[in-house]
């Protein structure tokens, strides 16, 4: 049975003929200062008659709206500001509504908690609601009492996994590496030593999930027009040795080597690169402002007291390049005789006889040089390769290597053929 009406409906009838019959005798007298005259006299709250009035000589049931000049405008004032407001909501909320499917229901209760101390949660929610987005305020209130759940916690503890990674990396690593590396990561004690154990092994969907809703995403590399930085020499050249086969048995058995630009606020400098073709390793690497031979010889020289360095047999290595005329030289050539290195040259204007070169180049600029800039000077540039060649020599996955660092590659090879403790305990060889 519904509950008994408060006020009957003779009495109601009765404030309201003496409300019009007061307002008559009464000129002037503004709707609610009678309502609340009668209603004092009768025993009834000012705003229920007044919820009961809708005019001079208007029944309760009538939707007339007031004469009065004064409430007529409150009333207009009124409108006009909850219009404003659900205009606001709408606007706020086009960035998940103009799709036409409702969206899922934590991104309305993020929304409402987002913006409820600007608009509040009930005129939040009626909104939505007209706008085909149905949440409830009780819904969003039961939704901020309830505990996280173990999956959000979880995304959570990952997540700060995943930033702390990205940020450590140049913020170049894809789903892919990010994947590889998670699941190579190890605890860290509270001295941010690692203690030998590994984390708990993460899904590539799970990553791709949690780096598409941190807004992560890898660097892609793409096709720039740039100048020329080797000039083809007109000598005789000797053979391509390598025919477009870019891989080495061994460290040390194939070497490609190239140069790149990088603009700067004080002209071009250029970089060198010598690569090891088995572990795609730097092994070698100059920056100058010209380009003239000794910028190719010093990376070669680089390359030589680095390998010597670690007791490295370089006879018979093939050192392949364009036709540059730095990678002509006499001075070059003489030096790669010296050491029983056989030269190895592509085809006049194809990029593709070197291709392994041109793909460093490549990733030297989507990882470093694009993302870092601009660039200064020289020195600036040349501060920032140092670390970027220690860092993609001994930290960056490598999908070559099957997403081992190049040095961790080379690292496993002779410990493979040579277990002997010092070969096995190498980690962390540097070009510094």
């Amino acid at each position: 049975m519904p509950a008994p009406r408060k006020y009957s409906d003779e009495l109601r009838e009765r404030a309201i003929r003496t409300v019009n019959e007061t307002i008559r005798e009464n000129p002037g007298m503004p709707v609610k200062r009678a309502c609340s005259q009668v209603g004092e006299q009768l025993g009834i709250p000012g705003p229920t008659l007044r919820n009961w009035f809708r005019g001079p000589g208007q029944s309760p049931g009538s939707t007339a709206t007031t004469t009065d000049p004064h409430e007529r405008l409150v009333q207009l004032e009124k409108e006009n500001r909850e219009l404003r407001r659900a205009n606001a909501i709408l606007r706020s909320a086009s960035g998940f509504l103009r799709g036409g499917a409702r969206p899922p229901l934590k991104s309305l209760i993020d929304y409402v908690d987002q913006h409820k101390d600007q608009f509040g949660v009930e005129p939040i929610c009626t909104v939505l609601t007209e706008a085909g987005a149905k949440i409830a305020p009780s819904t969003y209130y039961a939704a901020m009492k309830r505990p996280p759940s173990n999956r959000a916690l979880t995304d959570a503890a990952l997540d700060e996994r995943i930033q702390t990674t990205y940020e450590a990396n140049y913020q170049v690593y894809g789903v892919m590496k990010m994947w590889k590396v998670l699941n190579r990561q190890e605890v860290l004690d509270e001295h941010g030593r690692p203690t030998g154990q590994r984390y708990p092994p993460v899904a590539r969907c799970t990553v791709a999930r949690r780096m598409k809703a941190l807004g992560l995403v890898g660097a892609v590399a793409g096709d720039h027009k740039r100048p020329r930085t080797t000039i083809p020499a007109k000598d005789v050249h000797p053979a391509d040795q390598l025919n477009r086969d870019f891989t080495a048995p061994a460290p040390d058995n194939r070497w490609v080597a190239d140069i790149t630009y990088v603009p700067t606020w004080a002209g071009f400098v250029y970089v060198a690169f010598v690569m090891d073709l088995f572990s795609r390793r730097v092994v070698g690497w100059r920056v100058t402002s010209s380009l003239h031979t000794d910028l190719a010889l010093d990376a070669l020289e680089h390359a030589i007291w680095q390998r010597q360095r670690q007791g490295r047999d370089l006879t018979g290595l093939v050192h392949h390049a364009d036709r540059g005329v730095q990678y002509r030289a006499i001075r070059y050539t003489e030096r790669l005789e010296e050491l029983g290195i056989v030269a190895s040259v592509g085809s006049k204007g194809d990029s593709y006889d070197n291709a392994a070169a041109e793909a460093l180049n490549r990733v030297f600029k989507t990882e470093l040089i694009r993302r870092q800039g601009p660039w200064k000077t020289l020195e600036h540039v040349e501060l920032e390769v140092l670390r970027w060649v220690d860092w993609y020599n001994t930290t960056r996955p490598h999908s070559w290597c099957d997403y081992l660092a190049p040095a961790a590659y080379e690292n496993a090879y002779y410990a493979a053929r040579n277990p002997s403790t010092a070969t096995a305990a190498e980690a962390h060889t540097t070009l510094h």
